[in-house]
């Protein structure tokens, strides 16, 4: 089997583990690419340098299964070098709250010899692909995550006209407006007062920032939806940012949202359900008094 390896430069305490993993994947003769920042890391931080069969420097790379070791921000970023090989992704939490990593380091070490013979369950999580008839996009233009339109930091309120589908929905007076997928739901869209969305479900959340009438409240509308927002601002510029990525952009530029014609595939435990993330990383319905 071919695995390949992302992670952040953040695992001092997780030594023992990651040269656990590393020792048991060469044990079990697996072919090992590694993200060549990542290895230069391990390779600062282990007793050992990890056995690896290749680096990977770019997308010329494949493999049956990718790691992502850290957190959520890790796992957004393998996506995207993922991108369109829809390579099964497996999160491994080394992070804080890691929404979108299934497993611990322990974890995976106990079970690896069932995630090598397919012991897994994998799901398609769609994806908001972005563009402008006005303007480059300087981008990666897709998000798994959201798509954030944004005022800059020291301008007054922004107004986004938006459509749905060449029909005008409204005209939003804010300090942005999120388009969120079901898995990006629990991320800035949660913080925003948007709903959280079960992760197979074919919607999107549309859900305005600091909006200035209490009537613009968060909507969900169907995935196969075209989404297109025209921004107006006093300032000459506004930040579009695809999960974290951004780019300044001149204000009257129009950005059209679609789904992604490829997915993010998620491994999970075969026994993982949504609710149980909800609770055990959420808290869900937990009464802490």
């Amino acid at each position: 089997m071919r695995i390949a390896v992302f992670g952040n430069r953040y695992q001092e305490a997780h030594i023992k583990e990651l040269s656990a993993l590393f020792n048991l994947l060469s044990h079990h003769n697996v072919w090992v690419e590694m993200e060549e920042s990542f290895y230069s890391y391990l390779c600062s931080v282990l007793d050992s340098k990890p056995e690896i069969n290749d680096l990977i420097t770019g997308d010329d790379f494949n493999a049956a299964i990718a790691l992502s070791i850290g957190g959520d921000g890790t796992f957004l970023r393998t996506a995207q070098r993922v991108g369109k090989k829809e390579i099964p992704i497996l999160g491994i939490n080394t992070g804080h709250l890691g929404y979108l990593t299934d497993m611990t380091l322990d974890e995976v070490n106990l079970k690896l010899r069932h995630l090598l013979d397919g012991n897994y369950k994998v799901e398609s999580r769609t994806m908001i692909e972005v563009t402008s008839p006005d303007t480059t996009l300087n981008l990666w233009q897709y998000a798994l995550n959201e798509v954030a339109i944004l005022k800059e930091d020291t301008s007054s309120m922004i107004e986004m006209e938006a459509t749905i589908d060449d029909s005008h929905l409204a005209t939003y007076l804010a300090d942005g407006l999120i388009v969120s997928t079901p898995t990006g739901s629990t991320g800035y869209n949660l913080s925003v007062g948007g709903p959280i969305v079960a992760p197979s479900a074919p919607v999107w959340a549309i859900s305005p920032v600091a909006a200035h009438s209490l009537t613009m409240r968060p909507l969900i509308v169907s995935d196969s939806s075209v989404i297109s927002v025209m921004t107006s601002s006093r300032s000459a510029t506004y930040r579009l940012s695809l999960d974290g990525r951004s780019q300044t952009l001149p204000v009257g530029t129009t950005l059209e949202m679609r789904r992604a014609p490829f997915v993010t595939r998620v491994i999970q435990r075969v026994d993982h359900r949504f609710t149980d993330t909800l609770r055990s990383k959420l808290l869900w319905g937990i009464d802490k008094r």
